[in-house]
């Protein structure tokens, strides 16, 4: 198939198309210098891709360099929907995909495509146009809510800690993502036959940990209940399920070896 930079699928829906909002970087960040802003936490990155897309590696490889960079916790996540061209994606999971589908109704667009970028779950870009990329995350880290999380864990237990913020109340959802910190994948058909795939932060798992209303909340889980293979850890605060991200952050068990 063609390749057009982007690969729209729609389940039910006309696509329309999907566009970021334009935003006056300079002047928020003047008003969070003089009011003494927190230090800064990651900017989350959604990359929502498929083995079955001709259009996705350049995303890929430049959600891999985002993946470098401390300032921005940088996901992979593999969906399903494009499985019908010949080639089941080896990393594709139905809760990437209906999280995808999820944004979508949020924002209240037309459908769903590939390669797609959802920065701090606000501006949504194609997820190869580096540049655009690169602004909707500058955007982001000038106009940012922080309230403190903290993961950490021992040999039984996954623990999570959310901060207490009088001056945010509002409806939020706790996430945890379980997250392989590389891998890669021989495409035997479809779009990309022949290729060797390779990948950085693929989500393999994410589900909520509960609501958060402004309060401080730990939650201590047994480490017996996620199975499967995962390096690293992140937990996102997010407004309602699927709003603005308030809060991040990330147990990189992958650098230590664990």
């Amino acid at each position: 198939m063609e390749d057009r930079g982007t690969r729209p699928y729609v389940r039910g829906m006309k696509f329309h198309g999907i566009f970021a909002a334009a935003v006056a970087v300079s002047a928020i960040a003047a008003a969070q210098a003089g009011a003494g802003a927190s230090p800064p936490r990651p900017v989350v990155v959604e990359l929502y891709t498929s083995q079955g897309c001709n259009s996705c590696p350049p995303a890929d490889a430049l959600l891999a360099q985002l993946a470098s960079r401390k300032d921005v916790l940088a996901l992979t996540l593999p969906v399903t929907y494009w499985d019908m061209l010949g080639w089941k994606d080896t990393y594709g999971t139905e809760s990437n995909t209906h999280r995808q589908e999820s944004y979508a109704n949020v924002m209240g667009r037309g459908g769903v495509y590939t390669p797609q970028m959802i920065i701090d779950g606000v501006d949504d870009v194609v997820g190869s146009r580096q540049a655009k990329v690169m602004w909707a995350i500058e955007t982001r880290e000038a106009d940012m809510t922080n309230v403190p999380v903290d993961v950490s864990e021992t040999p039984d237990y996954l623990r999570v800690v959310i901060g207490a913020s009088p001056k945010i109340r509002t409806d939020a959802t706790i996430w945890m993502f379980h997250i392989l910190s590389h891998g890669t994948a021989d495409i035997g058909a479809g779009e990309n036959q022949g290729r060797k795939l390779t990948y950085r932060n693929i989500v393999r798992d994410v589900r909520t940990l509960g609501p958060w209303k402004g309060d401080s909340v730990s939650i201590a889980m047994p480490r017996h209940e996620f199975p499967g293979p995962y390096d690293d850890v992140a937990v996102v605060l997010q407004q309602g399920g699927y709003g603005r991200v308030i809060g991040a952050a990330e147990l990189k068990r992958s650098a230590s070896g664990r």
